[in-house]
């Protein structure tokens, strides 16, 4: 392992993630280092890690090196692997343009969820093509203490239970997972998010991230709250042959979720670096071991 390992620290509307430029697939990540990276006392501090790879150099994304030369390794802030992070996305490319790698204009990233498209504006602003949301069958609910809502399954690559409520207080402080049954509606976790409507297209969300807790932002979940928003209201793009666009608030900002009608959904909102150092290399190593 190098003596001295480079990271930054970037966000996507607060939600938070360490960023390991890595291009060869040198630096050793296990669980128990990106979980010590992610510890906000005793690491760097983070919702993820961000673990920038070029594809052909990562065994799990070799097979996409013709589509896009980097691969975005991400890993939840305990260090378990995830498919997808919308947010993260938007953070990874602003990465890539602060070091030279892309520049305005269209970048194509590798992750376990698939190519994405990002589009880097000039006003600053990220899009980023998310793809298209799966709307599993079955009825979903989701607790909190003793009460209980059904919640919309929405998978984006990654799953997510989507429950509308009267008031955001009432997902509790989202520490801990929210119990849903059935249990093998999804036996791998799932990301929650409670949903308020804050007027015509628009509405707001807080989410509990598996993995990580309760986050200030999550772009999956955005989405994932935008379509089943659209289809609580009766919209589905592919019937009406018309956009539909929501305004979704979370507790770190705004995004603006647009589903097309051939069902491709972009995401839109702002991506900021605002530090970058090293890593003390021995510090990492004995979580490593």
């Amino acid at each position: 392992m190098s003596t001295r390992i480079a990271f930054l620290k970037g966000h996507g509307t607060e939600n938070d993630f360490v960023i390991v430029p890595d291009p060869e697939n040198t630096v050793d990540l296990p669980p128990t280092a990106v979980a010590a990276l992610c510890d906000r006392r005793a690491g760097i501090g983070g919702d993820g890690l961000l673990h920038v790879v070029r594809s052909a150099a990562h065994p799990e994304a070799a097979h996409l090196a013709a589509q896009a030369e980097w691969f975005m390794d991400y890993r939840n802030g305990d260090g378990s692997i995830a498919e997808m992070c919308g947010n993260g996305v938007r953070v990874f490319a602003r990465y890539l343009q602060r070091a030279g790698h892309t520049a305005e204009g269209d970048l194509a990233v590798a992750t376990r969820g698939g190519v994405k498209t990002v589009h880097l504006a000039k006003d600053g602003d990220i899009t980023v093509g998310m793809g298209r949301a799966l709307l599993p069958e079955g009825a979903v609910t989701v607790s909190v203490g003793a009460r209980s809502w059904p919640a919309r399954h929405v998978n984006m690559g990654n799953p997510h239970a989507v429950a509308f409520v009267g008031d955001l207080a009432d997902a509790g402080t989202l520490h801990d997972a929210p119990p849903f049954t059935p249990a093998a509606a999804y036996p791998d976790g799932v990301n929650v998010e409670f949903v308020v409507d804050r007027g015509p297209r628009h509405v707001a969300m807080r989410v509990h991230e598996r993995g990580s807790g309760e986050t200030r932002s999550c772009g999956t979940g955005a989405c994932a709250v935008a379509v089943a928003t659209a289809r609580r209201d009766g919209a589905d793009p592919a019937l009406t042959g018309a956009p539909a666009t929501y305004t979704v608030d979370v507790p770190g900002g705004t995004l603006v979720i647009t589903e097309r009608p051939d069902g491709e959904i972009e995401m839109t909102g702002p991506a900021v670096i605002v530090a970058e150092g090293t890593i003390d290399a021995e510090w990492l190593e004995s979580f490593a071991r």
